[in-house]
């Protein structure tokens, strides 16, 4: 079994939540309270890493696109990170995603730091898929 961690920190005015291990119908309650305690906190600027994710169920999908919903109805923004390949394969949440038609909905970046380096008030060009 591989385990599941959700890890908080902030980057450049940003709150950046690196998730890892699997995302699915018995982890993806975890990341929503999360991303509702990021929320609660006053945080409108959030950055979903997930890199370190090995694999993603429809539930895991479920909960980004709620905090998407949550995040924008906030005037926030939400930012992916979703590498194009990596050592663990790290596309295979960006598949998913493309496979269900919802992979457009989300402003995808290679890494943090590219996600971060505009302010978050400030719209930079995301990835195309």
């Amino acid at each position: 079994m591989v385990a599941f961690k959700v890890n908080d920190g902030e980057r450049g005015g940003w709150s950046v939540l690196l998730v890892s291990g699997e995302l699915d119908l018995v982890t993806s309650p975890v990341l929503r309270q999360r991303v509702h305690d990021v929320v609660a906190d006053g945080h409108h600027s959030l950055v979903v890493d997930l890199s370190e994710v090995l694999f993603c169920d429809s539930s895991g999908v479920g909960v980004l696109i709620a905090a998407r919903r949550l995040i924008r109805s906030c005037q926030g923004n939400l930012r992916l990170i979703l590498p194009a390949h990596g050592a663990v394969d790290g596309s295979h949440v960006n598949r998913v995603l493309g496979a269900l038609g919802v992979r457009r909905l989300f402003d995808v970046y290679p890494d943090v730091m590219v996600a971060t380096e505009e302010a978050p008030e400030e719209e930079a060009d995301p990835l195309s898929a």
